[in-house]
């Protein structure tokens, strides 16, 4: 998929309504649990459910953290990693070091599995809290998350958090699915959504819950306007979103103050 012909570009008004819920859907200890459960089969039912279009959407992603103001990156965070392949293509495109935080153990031991098999430098991966960094403030140039944000239990507090550790004219970059409001497509893909993928993901996880709670959580995740105006209340400026997957991605970036 390519920036200029298949995706939108939209700039943050400040006149927009905030929208949806304060956080996740789910109690963080059941959010962890649950991602535990279905790493053995998480990289495959991503590229599943997004007919493989989860990989070049994590690779604009990783162009974009891994070159900030002309120059690589010397430090990007990546936080709520899950099995790495972010982290990984962030490293590929160029910047000097990427660290991956996510608070699933398993997740951390399978991203820290393939970087052994890789024998990649420059990454390294630790479990945390995405709501209290173990970072100082201004210690990146880039902070990314990618399909993380609606599990966090505060939206709003999260952006801040990854905000704190970006250095001035840092680059904050979030990933996620966005509710679609598209009249004519809206009612196929939730059809596709709420039944087969589930369906689907239980087949293959044996975990037919946390493919259950997976559309769920993006109903009840703001609409990309509403993440931008939060994005902007944390002092994030220059705030745009780049929607993709016919509406169903928005990939928000915005620059610390």
């Amino acid at each position: 998929m390519s920036e200029s012909t298949s995706t939108t570009i939209t700039t943050a008004s400040t006149s927009e309504p905030v929208g949806l819920g304060k956080g996740a859907i789910a109690a963080p200890e059941n959010v962890r649990t649950m991602f535990d459960r279905i790493v053995p089969r998480y990289d495959l039912m991503n590229h599943l459910m997004t007919f493989g279009m989860d990989i070049p959407w994590r690779d604009l992603v990783a162009r974009k953290a891994a070159s900030v103001d002309g120059r690589p990156s010397a430090h990007v965070l990546d936080v709520a990693t899950g099995t790495g392949d972010v982290a990984f293509a962030i490293r590929k495109a160029g910047a000097l070091r990427v660290t991956g935080l996510d608070f699933s153990p398993e997740m951390i031991a399978a991203a820290k599995a393939k970087l052994a098999k890789s024998g990649a430098d420059g990454l390294d991966f630790v479990e945390g809290d995405a709501m209290a960094l173990p970072f100082a403030d201004g210690a990146f140039d880039a902070t990314t998350v990618s399909f993380g944000l609606r599990n966090m239990p505060d939206y709003a507090a999260a952006v801040a958090e990854m905000s704190r550790v970006l250095r001035p004219g840092g680059r904050f970059l979030c990933l996620e699915m966005t509710p679609l409001r598209h009249p004519v497509l809206k009612v196929p893909f939730q059809a596709y959504f709420e039944h087969v993928v589930p369906v689907v993901g239980g087949l293959l996880s044996g975990d037919r819950a946390a493919y259950t709670y997976l559309p769920k959580s993006v109903a009840a995740f703001p609409p990309a306007p509403d993440l931008a105006r939060i994005m902007r209340e944390a002092g994030l400026e220059d705030v745009r979103w780049i929607g993709l997957g016919f509406g169903t991605v928005a990939l928000h970036i915005g620059v610390k103050g």
